[in-house]
This record gives structure tokens, sequence and C-alpha cells, in this order.
């Protein structure tokens, strides 16, 4: 089914020229003489975001003029028509020229659309484009489709998105998709020895669980994906002020990351044998809640100690990460909301990564900048895994008040020993708008990890 926001080359469509300092003044005088003049008349200028309607002779709409002028055009950002959707009247419209990268354009015309709608309606301004020559289409439909979902997912609060309605929306994906989903809940995860993510989840009214889903031909190259699920966090024992909690609800933000990839992956019915693993936990507070100081046995056989039960994303993380590295896939990725330091060290904007795959990390990097969703490799200092060394267990969970982030990438390591593996520890959020980047919930390096699984694969036999 095509996307309601992308129209026909035949349908009629308003045309949107895309000016820069040195193209404006062509473009200004190909216009007819009202609307060159209104252009004047409001002072209009080809500046990075900036927008003007143009009349035509009966005061209806004859073109928009955008600027896309940035100081240097490195800079320029190419999600920048993004900005559209939200500024156009209802209508169907084309960009003039088409943008250098016109994929992204289109993409970030579907992104810059989203809203989140499930407690407030909002007027529903349908502002359509016609897709540039060339732009595959259905692929950006079904990209930005599995983004909204994703963001859908972080932004709905804890009271309806706790570990088991998380559960429910991975089996909703799979049923879209042939795919299978099993499930290990509550006590049983004690039983299956995934004792981490049952310490983590056991205080809540909310059962804690492990979900699996699996997808593709057995024979095909392995893929695994690991989401960090926690549906919210008070912080535990080591409980968070109030002002920490306000945005707990996006602390399954790596898990809608995953499910988003997932999507995308399972949606263009790429040659991969897919798995997604979700440890879903709750981190409440309650008679039973884990304590610092606590040691827990991990699947992989490691015991750790607990620095801090506010730390609780790389417990369950490193459970279903030892499961996943168990059958050796051809790569293992975790996308994880896991620490404050990440967002000290390169902002919200900009998460890290981290993998000891010299070409894999180039790939990454190349690769963000390629399709907008950037990252930047930090790297895993071997001496800083000193800070996790415990007096009584083989690990201490949390390192020293420096390198947070680094350090919990060194923990995860651990737990991953067979197969190549990427970490990337997401914020999950857009403070503030950006073209293409509503406020509230996003799935970073999603796109970026579909990418990379679609260079590697498609294609291959």
């Amino acid at each position: 089914m095509p996307h309601p926001l992308l129209a026909s080359p035949d349908d009629a469509a308003t045309p949107i020229h895309l000016v820069t300092e040195k193209t404006w003044p062509a473009v200004l005088d190909a216009l007819p003489p009202l609307a060159a003049g209104f252009a004047k008349a409001q002072k209009f200028e080809p500046k990075s975001g900036a927008h003007c309607l143009l009349p035509d002779n009966e005061g209806g709409l004859l073109a928009i003029v955008f600027g896309l002028d940035a100081a240097d055009a490195k800079r320029r950002d190419p999600f920048l028509v993004g900005k559209l959707p939200g500024l156009l009247p209802e209508g169907t419209y084309r960009l003039e020229p088409a943008p250098d990268d016109a994929a992204l354009a289109v993409l970030a015309w579907l992104l810059g659309s989203y809203a989140f709608t499930r407690y407030r309606s909002r007027p529903e301004r349908l502002a359509r484009l016609v897709p540039p020559v060339g732009v595959d289409a259905e692929e950006m439909a079904r990209i930005a489709e599995a983004v909204s979902r994703g963001r859908d997912l972080i932004n709905t609060p804890a009271n309806d998105l706790g570990p088991e309605a998380l559960e429910e929306a991975v089996r909703s994906l799979a049923e879209r998709y042939g795919a299978t989903v099993s499930s290990i809940v509550g006590d049983d995860l004690i039983a299956g020895n995934f004792r981490m993510i049952h310490a983590v989840g056991r205080a809540s009214a909310s059962a804690p669980r492990l979900v699996d889903l699996v997808w593709g031909a057995e024979d095909a190259p392995k893929i695994t994906l690991v989401g960090k699920g926690v549906c919210f966090d008070t912080g535990g024992l080591d409980i968070k002020p109030s002002s920490s909690m306000l945005l707990m609800k996006k602390d399954m933000g790596g898990a809608a990351a995953a499910l988003a990839t997932a999507e995308m992956i399972m949606g263009a019915g790429m040659p991969v044998r897919l798995r997604v693993l979700i440890p879903a936990v709750e981190n409440a507070i309650s008679g039973s809640a884990f304590r610092p100081g606590d040691i827990l046995q991990s699947r992989k056989g490691l015991t750790v100690e607990i620095g801090n039960t506010d730390a609780e994303g790389r417990l369950i993380l490193a459970d279903a990460l030892a499961l996943a590295d168990e059958e050796k896939p051809d790569l293992v990725v975790d996308f994880s909301t896991l620490t404050g330091a990440a967002r000290v060290a390169l902002g919200p904007d900009l998460p890290p990564f981290y993998t000891e795959d010299e070409s894999l990390a180039a790939e990454i990097s190349s690769l963000s900048l390629e399709v907008n969703d950037p990252v930047w490799r930090l790297p895993l200092w071997p001496p800083y895994a000193s800070q996790l060394d415990s007096k009584i267990a083989d690990i201490n969970h949390i390192g020293g008040p420096m390198a947070g982030s680094i350090t919990a990438a060194l923990f995860l390591r651990r737990f991953v020993t067979e197969s190549p593996h990427i970490h990337f520890d997401i914020y999950g959020w857009t403070n503030a708008a950006k073209p293409g980047r509503p406020e509230g919930g996003e799935v970073q390096a999603a796109r970026l990890i579909y990418a990379l699984v679609k260079k590697r694969y498609v294609g291959r036999s």
C-alpha cells in the first residue's frame, strides 16, 4: 500500500524551489512578476530552512521557495526538507530541483510528518510529496513506518507499556512478517539461567521476561539484535531523584531501536536469519528488589557484584548477549539507553558505539554519514577494565566516576566472546525538534544497522 504522504508523479503538484544564494537570483527572475514581487516584499533570503509561499494571479498557491544555504556546505542537514510538512498547507508538492540526496529528502519528509497521537488527537494536515525520479519510494516508506512504530513505543508511558505490553509489541511485529516468538517469564528465568534479568525485574508487579523473535532461513547469515527493554527505571534501591525519572519511559529505547531495525530487515525480505532478543523488565522498588552489594550469577558463568542498582540495563543485556553469543552469529548488535556518561561525552544526538572489529567500525562510521544516522566510535580502552575489578566476585558491574560509557561497554564485552559485536549507547530521545526528528522518542542507529545489513547481505547467494 502506498504511503499516504507520497503522491504519484501524475498528480498535479506545487513546486518547491530549493534555492541557495547562488541559485536564488535565477529562480527569482523566472518567477511571474506577482510572485517575484511578493518574495521581495517578504524579504525572503535563501538561508537554511527559510521558506516563503508565493501566490499566483488568482490568489492561490503558485510555488514555495525554500532556502538551503548554510555557512558551511558540509554542515547542511540532509534532512532539512523535513521541516516542510509542518509548515505547508494541505496539498501535493514536488521538489525542484531534486536535492543531492533525493532519497534522504523523501525520508526526511516522511519522518518530519510524524506525530504521536495515541492520547491526543491532532488535526491531520496531509502535505504530500511526489518523490523525485530514481528514488525507491517503497523502501523510504517502509523505513519511515518502522521508525514511526519505534518512536511510538518510546513515547508510550509505562502505565501502558510495561514488560507484558512490550512482549505484545514483539508478537505483533512477528505476526506481520511470519516470524516466530517465544518468551521466558518470571521465575522461569531462573530455571533458564537468566538470573540477572530476573533479579532486575523481580520487584515489579509486571513479571520480567526475555522475548526471543526468529525470522528467516536457518542456513542464511545470522544477525542477532539485542535491545534493552527497561520499560521504566526508578533506579531501584539506589533510587533516582524525581527529576531524573521524568523521561524513564524511554529506557526501553534500545528495544524500540532493535524492533525498528528488525522491521526494516524483514520488510525488505533480506536474505538473513534474524534473531531479536528483548530482555523486558521494570526496575521497581519493593521488598524483593535486588540490592547494592548483591552477587548475581550470570548466564555466562561470571559472578557479578552489584555496585549500583541504577546500572541495571547492562545486567539484563549481559544475560541476553550471552545467549546471543552461544550460537556464534555473524554479527551481534545491541542497542541500549545505557549511560548518562555517553550524553556528557557526545551529547544527545551522537550516540557512541563500540567494537573491536576495525573494518566493521570504519564501515559503520562511513554508513552513518551516508544515511544521516550519526554515531561516533569510542574506544574499548583496556586499562579502564580494572575499574570493574571486584574483591569478592568475578567482576563488578560499574566502574569509577569517569569514563562511564567505556566501562559499561567493557563490562558487556565480557559476555560476547565468540561473535563480532557492536554496542550502541543511545539516548533514544530528541530534546528539541529538528528537521525530520520531532521532539520525543527516536530509534537512533536503527537505520544505520539496516543499511549495514543491506550492504553486506542483499544480493548475496
